[in-house]
Protein backbone atom coordinates (compact mmCIF):
# COMPACT_ATOMS: atom_id res chain seq x y z
CA UNK A 1 0.00 0.00 0.00
CA UNK A 2 2.88 2.36 0.80
CA UNK A 3 4.45 1.71 -2.62
CA UNK A 4 1.17 2.41 -4.43
CA UNK A 5 0.68 5.65 -2.50
CA UNK A 6 4.23 6.74 -3.33
CA UNK A 7 3.78 6.08 -7.07
CA UNK A 8 0.42 7.87 -7.09
CA UNK A 9 1.86 10.88 -5.22
CA UNK A 10 4.71 11.11 -7.73
CA UNK A 11 2.28 11.03 -10.68
CA UNK A 12 0.08 13.75 -9.15
CA UNK A 13 3.16 15.92 -8.61
CA UNK A 14 4.15 15.64 -12.29
CA UNK A 15 0.64 16.36 -13.52
CA UNK A 16 0.21 19.38 -11.25
CA UNK A 17 3.41 20.99 -12.49
CA UNK A 18 2.66 20.72 -16.20
CA UNK A 19 -0.78 20.10 -17.53
CA UNK A 20 -1.57 16.89 -16.63
CA UNK A 21 14.88 12.47 -17.56
CA UNK A 22 18.64 10.96 -14.53
CA UNK A 23 19.77 11.27 -18.15
CA UNK A 24 16.99 12.38 -20.46
CA UNK A 25 18.05 9.77 -23.01
CA UNK A 26 15.33 7.25 -22.58
CA UNK A 27 12.66 5.53 -24.39
CA UNK A 28 9.51 5.80 -26.47
CA UNK A 29 6.84 7.64 -24.51
CA UNK A 30 5.42 6.71 -22.12
CA UNK A 31 7.97 3.89 -21.69
CA UNK A 32 11.75 3.71 -21.29
CA UNK A 33 11.97 0.93 -23.89
CA UNK A 34 11.77 2.41 -27.39
CA UNK A 35 10.48 1.11 -30.71
CA UNK A 36 12.07 1.20 -34.21
CA UNK A 37 9.21 3.03 -35.93
CA UNK A 38 10.05 6.59 -37.07
CA UNK A 39 7.56 9.41 -37.55
CA UNK A 40 5.98 9.35 -41.00
CA UNK A 41 7.50 11.49 -43.76
CA UNK A 42 6.58 15.20 -43.37
CA UNK A 43 4.76 14.51 -40.09
CA UNK A 44 5.47 16.08 -36.68
CA UNK A 45 5.23 14.81 -33.12
CA UNK A 46 5.35 17.28 -30.24
CA UNK A 47 5.37 16.39 -26.54
CA UNK A 48 4.89 18.58 -23.47
CA UNK A 49 5.87 16.20 -20.70
CA UNK A 50 7.05 15.75 -17.13
CA UNK A 51 9.29 12.90 -15.98
CA UNK A 52 9.97 12.58 -12.25
CA UNK A 53 12.15 10.23 -10.19
CA UNK A 54 12.21 9.89 -6.41
CA UNK A 55 14.71 7.94 -4.32
CA UNK A 56 16.35 8.14 -0.92
CA UNK A 57 18.43 11.12 -2.10
CA UNK A 58 15.40 13.23 -3.03
CA UNK A 59 13.35 14.19 -6.07
CA UNK A 60 14.60 14.96 -9.58
CA UNK A 61 13.40 15.07 -13.16
CA UNK A 62 12.55 17.01 -16.29
CA UNK A 63 9.64 19.27 -15.32
CA UNK A 64 8.64 19.96 -18.01
CA UNK A 65 10.46 19.09 -21.19
CA UNK A 66 9.52 19.79 -24.79
CA UNK A 67 10.25 17.13 -27.40
CA UNK A 68 9.86 17.36 -31.16
CA UNK A 69 10.21 14.71 -33.88
CA UNK A 70 9.97 15.32 -37.62
CA UNK A 71 9.87 12.79 -40.47
CA UNK A 72 12.63 14.23 -42.64
CA UNK A 73 12.57 11.39 -45.21
CA UNK A 74 10.67 8.11 -45.50
CA UNK A 75 11.82 5.78 -42.76
CA UNK A 76 13.72 8.44 -40.78
CA UNK A 77 12.98 11.21 -38.31
CA UNK A 78 15.06 13.78 -36.47
CA UNK A 79 14.61 14.43 -32.77
CA UNK A 80 15.11 17.32 -30.34
CA UNK A 81 14.49 17.31 -26.57
CA UNK A 82 14.83 20.48 -24.45
CA UNK A 83 14.25 19.92 -20.70
CA UNK A 84 13.89 22.14 -17.67
CA UNK A 85 15.42 20.05 -14.91
CA UNK A 86 14.52 19.95 -11.21
CA UNK A 87 16.85 18.68 -8.50
CA UNK A 88 15.40 18.71 -4.99
CA UNK A 89 17.72 16.73 -2.68
CA UNK A 90 16.61 15.31 0.66
CA UNK A 91 19.11 17.66 2.30
CA UNK A 92 20.49 20.89 0.85
CA UNK A 93 19.18 23.45 -1.59
CA UNK A 94 16.94 22.68 -4.55
CA UNK A 95 17.90 23.76 -8.07
CA UNK A 96 15.89 24.29 -11.24
CA UNK A 97 16.99 25.26 -14.73
CA UNK A 98 17.90 24.17 -18.23
CA UNK A 99 18.97 20.54 -18.47
CA UNK A 100 21.02 18.73 -21.11
CA UNK A 101 19.65 19.15 -24.64
CA UNK A 102 19.30 15.99 -26.73
CA UNK A 103 19.51 15.48 -30.50
CA UNK A 104 18.71 12.18 -32.18
CA UNK A 105 18.04 10.38 -35.45
CA UNK A 106 15.73 7.37 -35.73
CA UNK A 107 16.13 5.23 -38.86
CA UNK A 108 14.24 2.08 -39.81
CA UNK A 109 16.67 -0.58 -41.04
CA UNK A 110 14.22 -3.44 -41.73
CA UNK A 111 10.48 -3.27 -42.45
CA UNK A 112 8.20 -5.61 -40.56
CA UNK A 113 7.00 -8.71 -42.42
CA UNK A 114 5.02 -11.79 -41.46
CA UNK A 115 8.00 -13.60 -39.97
CA UNK A 116 10.39 -10.65 -39.58
CA UNK A 117 10.29 -7.92 -36.94
CA UNK A 118 10.74 -4.26 -37.72
CA UNK A 119 14.29 -3.18 -36.82
CA UNK A 120 15.61 0.33 -36.32
CA UNK A 121 18.46 2.38 -34.88
CA UNK A 122 18.09 5.55 -32.81
CA UNK A 123 21.49 7.13 -32.02
CA UNK A 124 21.33 10.27 -29.88
CA UNK A 125 23.71 12.81 -28.41
CA UNK A 126 23.26 14.88 -25.26
CA UNK A 127 24.89 18.30 -25.07
CA UNK A 128 25.92 19.35 -21.52
CA UNK A 129 23.82 22.54 -21.33
CA UNK A 130 22.68 21.81 -17.76
CA UNK A 131 24.61 23.01 -14.70
CA UNK A 132 26.42 19.89 -13.46
CA UNK A 133 27.42 21.53 -10.15
CA UNK A 134 23.72 21.90 -9.33
CA UNK A 135 23.01 18.36 -10.66
CA UNK A 136 20.94 19.70 -13.55
CA UNK A 137 23.03 17.90 -16.17
CA UNK A 138 25.71 15.26 -16.69
CA UNK A 139 28.50 17.79 -17.21
CA UNK A 140 29.84 16.01 -20.29
CA UNK A 141 28.78 14.90 -23.77
CA UNK A 142 26.88 11.61 -23.87
CA UNK A 143 26.14 9.29 -26.80
CA UNK A 144 23.43 6.62 -26.77
CA UNK A 145 23.66 3.96 -29.50
CA UNK A 146 20.67 1.56 -29.43
CA UNK A 147 19.01 -1.02 -31.67
CA UNK A 148 15.26 -1.66 -31.38
CA UNK A 149 12.92 -4.40 -32.66
CA UNK A 150 9.12 -4.55 -32.93
CA UNK A 151 6.47 -7.10 -33.93
CA UNK A 152 2.68 -6.77 -34.00
CA UNK A 153 -0.15 -9.33 -33.99
CA UNK A 154 -3.60 -7.80 -34.26
CA UNK A 155 -4.20 -5.68 -31.17
CA UNK A 156 -0.89 -6.76 -29.58
CA UNK A 157 2.51 -5.14 -30.10
CA UNK A 158 5.83 -5.98 -28.49
CA UNK A 159 9.14 -4.17 -28.84
CA UNK A 160 12.52 -4.24 -27.20
CA UNK A 161 16.27 -4.09 -27.53
CA UNK A 162 18.91 -1.96 -25.94
CA UNK A 163 21.95 0.19 -26.35
CA UNK A 164 25.19 1.54 -24.95
CA UNK A 165 25.48 4.93 -23.25
CA UNK A 166 28.92 6.51 -23.67
CA UNK A 167 30.09 9.34 -21.41
CA UNK A 168 32.89 11.44 -22.93
CA UNK A 169 35.01 11.89 -19.80
CA UNK A 170 38.43 10.81 -18.60
CA UNK A 171 36.80 8.37 -16.15
CA UNK A 172 33.48 7.45 -17.79
CA UNK A 173 30.61 5.58 -16.15
CA UNK A 174 29.36 4.05 -19.39
CA UNK A 175 26.33 1.78 -19.18
CA UNK A 176 24.19 -0.75 -21.04
CA UNK A 177 20.41 -0.41 -21.24
CA UNK A 178 18.15 -3.31 -22.18
CA UNK A 179 14.36 -3.40 -22.07
CA UNK A 180 11.28 -5.15 -23.38
CA UNK A 181 7.73 -3.83 -23.57
CA UNK A 182 4.35 -5.25 -24.54
CA UNK A 183 1.12 -3.37 -25.19
CA UNK A 184 -2.45 -4.02 -26.27
CA UNK A 185 -5.03 -1.82 -27.95
CA UNK A 186 -8.10 -1.98 -25.72
CA UNK A 187 -10.01 0.17 -28.20
CA UNK A 188 -9.26 2.80 -30.84
CA UNK A 189 -8.97 5.26 -27.95
CA UNK A 190 -6.96 3.39 -25.30
CA UNK A 191 -3.73 1.36 -25.36
CA UNK A 192 -2.20 -0.14 -22.20
CA UNK A 193 1.26 -1.62 -21.74
CA UNK A 194 4.01 -2.74 -19.38
CA UNK A 195 7.77 -3.08 -19.59
CA UNK A 196 10.77 -4.41 -17.72
CA UNK A 197 14.22 -2.90 -18.18
CA UNK A 198 17.70 -2.89 -16.72
CA UNK A 199 20.74 -0.63 -16.61
CA UNK A 200 24.14 -2.24 -16.04
CA UNK A 201 27.55 -0.61 -15.60
CA UNK A 202 30.85 -2.22 -16.70
CA UNK A 203 32.65 -0.39 -13.88
CA UNK A 204 32.01 -0.93 -10.18
CA UNK A 205 31.39 2.78 -9.51
CA UNK A 206 27.63 2.51 -10.10
CA UNK A 207 24.93 0.12 -8.93
CA UNK A 208 23.08 -1.98 -11.53
CA UNK A 209 19.29 -1.98 -11.47
CA UNK A 210 16.21 -3.81 -12.74
CA UNK A 211 12.86 -2.01 -12.93
CA UNK A 212 9.32 -2.19 -14.30
CA UNK A 213 6.86 0.32 -15.70
CA UNK A 214 3.13 0.27 -16.49
CA UNK A 215 1.40 2.87 -18.65
CA UNK A 216 -1.37 3.91 -21.00
CA UNK A 217 -1.95 5.99 -24.13
CA UNK A 218 -5.27 7.78 -24.60
CA UNK A 219 -6.03 8.93 -28.16
CA UNK A 220 -8.61 11.71 -28.14
CA UNK A 221 -8.38 11.79 -31.95
CA UNK A 222 -5.69 11.57 -34.66
CA UNK A 223 -3.98 14.73 -33.38
CA UNK A 224 -4.33 14.82 -29.58
CA UNK A 225 -3.07 12.19 -27.16
CA UNK A 226 -2.35 11.76 -23.44
CA UNK A 227 0.35 9.41 -22.14
CA UNK A 228 1.00 8.17 -18.59
CA UNK A 229 3.30 5.68 -16.89
CA UNK A 230 4.64 4.85 -13.42
CA UNK A 231 7.01 2.25 -12.04
CA UNK A 232 9.80 1.44 -9.64
CA UNK A 233 13.01 -0.51 -9.19
CA UNK A 234 12.85 -4.21 -8.42
CA UNK A 235 16.61 -4.40 -7.81
CA UNK A 236 18.90 -1.43 -7.29
CA UNK A 237 18.38 2.12 -6.10
CA UNK A 238 14.78 1.73 -4.89
CA UNK A 239 13.67 4.48 -7.28
CA UNK A 240 10.09 5.48 -7.94
CA UNK A 241 9.40 7.20 -11.27
CA UNK A 242 6.49 8.51 -13.29
CA UNK A 243 5.77 10.18 -16.60
CA UNK A 244 2.87 12.24 -17.96
CA UNK A 245 2.59 13.99 -21.33
CA UNK A 246 0.37 15.65 -23.87
CA UNK A 247 1.25 14.68 -27.46
CA UNK A 248 0.31 16.57 -30.62
CA UNK A 249 0.71 14.79 -33.97
CA UNK A 250 0.29 16.72 -37.22
CA UNK A 251 1.03 16.08 -40.88
CA UNK A 252 -0.44 15.91 -44.40
CA UNK A 253 -2.60 12.85 -43.61
CA UNK A 254 -3.78 14.22 -40.23
CA UNK A 255 -5.34 17.52 -41.32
Amino acid sequence: MVCLRSIWSCLIFAVSIYFFTPSSISAGPPFRTDDPEPVEFQHWEFYCAAQIMRDNDGLSGAVPYVEGNYGIIKGMHIHLNVPLFLNRPATGRAAYGLGDIEFGLKYRLVNEAKAIPQIGAYPAIEIPTGNAEKHLGAGNVQFFIPLWLQKSWGAWTTCGGGGYLINITSNPDNSFFIGWEGQRDISEMVTIGAEIFSTTFPSENQENDLAFNIGAIVNLNDNHHFLFSAGRDIIGHDDLFCYAAYQLTIGPSLQ
